[in-house]
């Protein structure tokens, strides 16, 4: 799929927001700049706006590795895995030690092996021109169909 604009991801996110619960792992993937953090912003806001909470500021969590937010009965936790090199610094994250009770939306997630059931992953690439972003979307259980609901 083509996304067109900001607004248009914004709705992409607000769609994924209302189907989210807790369990459910995003997996974000795509180069540098493309847009792995505004999708974020927007799903987190989205979900504070649906639970009738203000929106709060949203960074990208590079150097911090994980920012949490609580929203309500959710809790999410958005990890930044780009300056993970090897595969076993990932143990002392506890990335999937609390699967039940969160939401985890992960960045550069490419050293993950676990397998996860409640999965989605969006590709996000450059595209035609500034504004324009292609992004594919597939994913386990829940998922598997997703890309047909946008």
């Amino acid at each position: 799929m083509i996304v067109k604009s900001l607004d248009h991801l914004n709705q992409i996110s607000k769609t994924i927001s209302k189907k989210l619960e807790n369990g459910d792992c995003i997996f974000l993937i795509g180069e540098i700049g493309v847009g792995k953090t505004t999708f974020t912003r927007y799903l987190i806001n989205n979900l504070q706006i649906q639970k009738g909470l203000k929106e709060t500021e949203v960074l990208s969590p590079t150097f911090n590795l994980l920012y949490e937010y609580e929203i309500k009965d959710l809790k999410i936790m958005h990890y930044d895995l780009y300056r993970i090199k090897k595969a076993n610094e990932l143990d002392h994250l506890g990335i999937f030690s609390e699967n039940e009770k969160t939401i985890k939306i992960i960045e550069w997630p490419d050293l993950i092996k676990t397998p996860l059931t409640n999965k989605l992953e969006i590709h996000l690439e450059y595209g035609e021109n500034d504004m324009e972003r292609k992004m594919k979307i597939h994913g386990l259980s829940k998922w598997k169909d997703f890309e047909n609901e946008i």
